[in-house]
């Protein structure tokens, strides 16, 4: 009995060492390091699918004359690279940064008589090579051309089952200096319209704009939906790189 039950003492103590000399979470890295900024690109595997891509959106004065807009997401595709998701000139010119993950969805608004995809790349550069990506885009006015458009993610039986190229109004692309991450939106008609002369958000939300991506809303839906995707991602790196501080913030609220 005795030799038993010291061979159940050594195997306790055994497991206890096991349990206690685990995986254990990486310690918090110092805000702008480089490993926080290496941390931050694993964060889009623990962050629930609800927390990125919420099932609804609402962004209070986000339409045109500043009239609240709301969004419904409709279809999320599963994570993958980024083969076909962008014309090859965008691919060409986002192809420094590398492609470590690419999520998408696709939301359609109020009436379902728009839907914009939201994407969130995911990249493999370095700090430096997303300050210079960040400043070629801002310098050359990349985000005013239309060779450089996202491709949008139709979903069959959806409002977005005939989103394609073709369909594309406006869109709006968020180039993050300080975290390894590409945000945009891309906009259209839920009819499956055709759209001739494609409209960068800029523009088809200034003041006066007369296009028809403008008069529809196109550009505040590609503008509101990336934001609050961009707002939403941050919120998720800082929560889960920095819990102390988040949750201090929330108590204080």
């Amino acid at each position: 009995m005795c030799v038993v039950l010291g061979l159940g003492l050594i195997g306790g103590s055994v497991a206890g060492a096991v349990l206690n000399h685990g995986p254990h979470q990486a310690p918090p890295a110092a805000p702008g390091s480089a490993a926080e900024f290496g941390q931050a690109r694993q964060v889009w595997h623990s962050a629930p699918v609800d927390t990125l891509f919420p099932p609804t959106v609402s962004g209070k004065g986000a339409g045109p004359g500043g009239s609240d807009r709301s969004w419904t997401r409709i279809g999320v595709a599963a994570p993958g690279g980024c083969t076909g998701a962008f014309d090859p000139l965008l691919d060409r010119v986002l192809a420094p940064a590398g492609c470590q993950r690419l999520l998408r969805a696709t939301y359609a608004d109020s009436t379902s008589t728009t839907v914009t995809t939201v994407g969130l790349l995911v990249t493999a550069a370095e700090p430096s090579g997303m300050q210079a990506l960040s400043r070629r885009w801002t310098g050359e006015h990349l985000g005013d051309r239309t060779d450089l458009i996202p491709r949008p993610v139709a979903f069959p039986g959806t409002p977005a089952a005939r989103f394609g190229a073709s369909q594309r109004g406006s869109w709006d692309v968020q180039i993050s200096a300080d975290l390894p991450f590409v945000v945009y939106a891309v906009s259209g008609f839920a009819d499956g319209r055709a759209i001739p002369s494609p409209q960068p958000a800029a523009l088809a939300t200034a003041a006066g704009a007369t296009t028809a991506p403008a008069q529809a809303g196109l550009g505040h839906d590609a503008t509101g939906l990336a934001k609050a995707i961009d707002e939403r991602l941050t919120t998720a790196v800082d929560a889960e790189l920095h819990p102390t501080s988040t949750a201090g913030t929330e108590k204080h609220r």
